[in-house]
């Protein structure tokens, strides 16, 4: 897809709030504004947990906050969204935000290594007690971070996992980067994973959704 009809995608199947606009604007001018999803693979989240009537979500790798700000404005009053992120510095810009847009009390922000706050919630009893999981962090564990959310969604629960494409270089055999090798891991366990069914959408960076059976 190329800028263009990039631009249309947006304009045309996207309904950003003014808060999510400005956000978007802020996290470009970062340097590593490129790890922020899309305003259409916002739009399609917020389809999602609305078709699913999710009450209970989880993410992982919130960055600036775009996705849980996606994800919280779809949810409904005492809906709650669990964030898990290392990162002070720019999880504050999301904080600002999520202010902005009143979103801010359905927002359990949690900062640190994603695997123990996903191992906490499995030790206070929440497995099969999640609606909905958005997986976005480092590539290496996408493995580990997906088997947890397996067990924390409910049956009918949805995981969607962001980057399966990575940029196209999962079908350049010369990439043998350590993140490349971790996607197309990943993407050859969830083919095979008959504990769900699956799809990997071309939005954004591609992604995957698997639906617990």
């Amino acid at each position: 897809m190329d800028d263009r009809l990039q631009r249309y995608v947006v304009a045309h199947g996207a309904r950003e709030t003014a808060v999510q606009r400005d956000l978007r604007r802020v996290t470009q001018r970062m340097p590593r504004s490129g790890m922020q999803i899309g305003a259409e693979q916002g739009a399609l989240m917020q389809v999602l947990v609305r078709v699913m009537g999710a009450r209970r979500c989880l993410e992982i790798g919130t960055f600036t906050g775009y996705s849980a700000l996606a994800v919280a404005l779809a949810l409904p009053t005492g809906g709650r969204i669990v964030c898990c992120d290392v990162s002070e510095e720019w999880t504050a810009i999301a904080r600002r935000f999520w202010n902005r847009a009143g979103v801010a009390r359905k927002i359990d922000l949690r900062i640190a290594p994603a695997l123990n706050t996903l191992d906490a919630l499995l030790r206070e009893g929440k497995a099969g007690k999640f609606d909905f999981a958005f997986i976005d962090a480092d590539k290496a564990n996408y493995l580990n971070y997906y088997e947890r959310c397996l067990k924390l969604v409910r049956r009918g629960g949805l995981i969607a996992v962001d980057n399966t494409l990575w940029g196209g270089s999962v079908v350049d055999p010369r990439n043998k980067s350590v993140d490349t090798r971790a996607i197309r891991a990943f993407n050859r366990k969830l083919i095979g994973d008959r504990r769900v069914d699956m799809a990997l959408v071309p939005v954004g960076d591609g992604l995957t959704l698997a639906r617990k059976r």
